[in-house]
């Protein structure tokens, strides 16, 4: 068994099988790049969540989908139902969470850099939680809630606690600064944090929670920082109450994903979440609920991209395999980040003894365009199909139509 398989990707009879139908049918049916969604697997990612936060909280839980990570309408009303919440990072995101199904209470905007028509459209509707990502954003909250007289609208902090952590410096959202040297933008940092709050409520909102999110794609050996920065909130928490504030809710945010590469670790989240209740009911504050926002976690791994192998090319002794879609049309992450990794196999062949060290070549004007530098696989031919796998989270969401390429249709199956 090939370390990448799951209930929802498996090989049978050397061929690639998506949610038990034959890789390349799906292919010929639907067409190429098509992306291939799964219904159970990405339930079954959520009932894990749901299960441990139920052993090990007594307090209730709220699992907020990132709906960054892919907001395929299917997908969305498969967790409306199920119960989810939903992290919104624009009005756009708050609309379609609403057009899925999702009610306002059960929906918490996380804006940055958020503008004045921002602050209306989601003032405008009844039981949306904001959350605040600066001292400076309480300016433009004062000069647009006269706007919304009868409306204590229901805020929370986002603070900074001055760690953060992500598979790539782009994405580290916590902390002074990245790896990179780049200033982090995100978050009250923690010597504002009881100012805001006063000032929130001065104003005439209503401060209800407090909010962290490290960064995205951690891995098991990130769970000592992880648990620190828990240590951190649940801290300022304390604080916060102390400080006359009771809290509703506390968000740990999002970062932990599926296993994208064989030689690494997948964060432990049934461990982190017994952390953070065990953090949270011994720190005797008096918060009434506890929420996560997975986004690679619930659909990472649920997702599949299905390419059609046009011709293979030999050039100064390089091979790549031609394929009919593009990276920033279908899944920019390798184009975009150094370390972004997607497994991709022969669907028509999985395995073979003839293999070659493949270049898989999308159909843009830009040499970054490239699923896999070198790869080792049986030696494609037209009309083979490739599967890039994990490739439900951040791929179709961040697809532009640059070069005027279409972005692929998407199935959920």
């Amino acid at each position: 068994m090939n370390w990448w398989e799951t209930d929802f990707v498996a090989v049978r009879d050397n061929k690639l099988w998506i949610a038990g139908r034959d890789a390349a049918a799906l292919a010929e049916r639907y067409g190429t790049p098509l992306y291939v969604y799964g219904k159970d697997r990405i339930l079954e990612r959520y009932a894990r969540l749901d299960d441990a936060l139920a052993r090990h909280s007594a307090l209730p839980a709220r699992i907020c989908y990132a709906m960054k990570a892919n907001p395929h309408r299917g997908i969305l009303r498969l967790l409306q139902r199920r119960g989810g919440w939903i992290d919104a990072v624009s009005p756009c995101e708050v609309e379609t969470a609403l057009k899925a199904g999702f009610p306002a209470e059960r929906i918490l905007f996380t804006g940055t850099s958020v503008s004045r028509a921002d602050l209306r459209a989601v003032f405008a509707i009844d039981g949306l939680t904001v959350n605040i990502d600066a001292a400076e954003q309480l300016d433009l909250m004062s000069e647009i809630k006269p706007e919304f007289p009868s409306k204590a609208v229901r805020v929370s902090v986002r603070w900074n606690p001055g760690i953060g952590r992500g598979f790539n410096p782009r994405v580290v959202t916590a902390g002074k600064r990245s790896s990179d040297g780049t200033p982090i933008k995100f978050g009250v940092e923690p010597k504002k944090v009881i100012g805001v709050f006063a000032r929130a409520r001065k104003l005439g909102f209503r401060p209800v929670g407090l909010h962290q999110h490290l960064g995205s794609g951690w891995v098991r050996e990130d769970f000592g920082l992880v648990r620190a920065a828990v240590d951190r909130l649940v801290r300022q928490a304390r604080e916060v109450e102390k400080a006359g504030f009771p809290l509703e809710f506390l968000d740990f945010g999002g970062g932990f994903g599926p296993r994208y590469l064989k030689n690494r670790a997948v964060f432990p989240v049934e461990d982190y979440i017994a952390y953070l209740s065990d953090a949270v009911a011994k720190a005797g504050i008096a918060v009434k609920a506890l929420a996560i926002e997975p986004g690679k976690y619930m659909v990472g791994d649920a997702g599949v991209l299905l390419l059609g192998v046009e011709y293979v090319k030999e050039s100064y002794g390089n091979i790549f395999a031609c394929v009919d879609g593009g990276t920033f049309n279908t899944v920019p992450r390798p184009a975009i980040y150094l370390q972004a990794h997607h497994e991709i196999v022969n669907a028509c062949r999985v395995e073979g003894t003839a293999k070659a060290r493949i270049t898989v070549a999308g159909n843009l004007c830009e040499t970054g365009d490239v699923f896999g530098r070198e790869r080792s696989m049986p030696l494609p031919i037209s009309g083979d199909i490739l599967a890039v796998l994990c490739a439900g989270a951040y791929c179709r969401s961040m697809a532009s139509n640059f070069n005027l390429r279409e972005i692929p249709r998407e199935i959920l199956i």
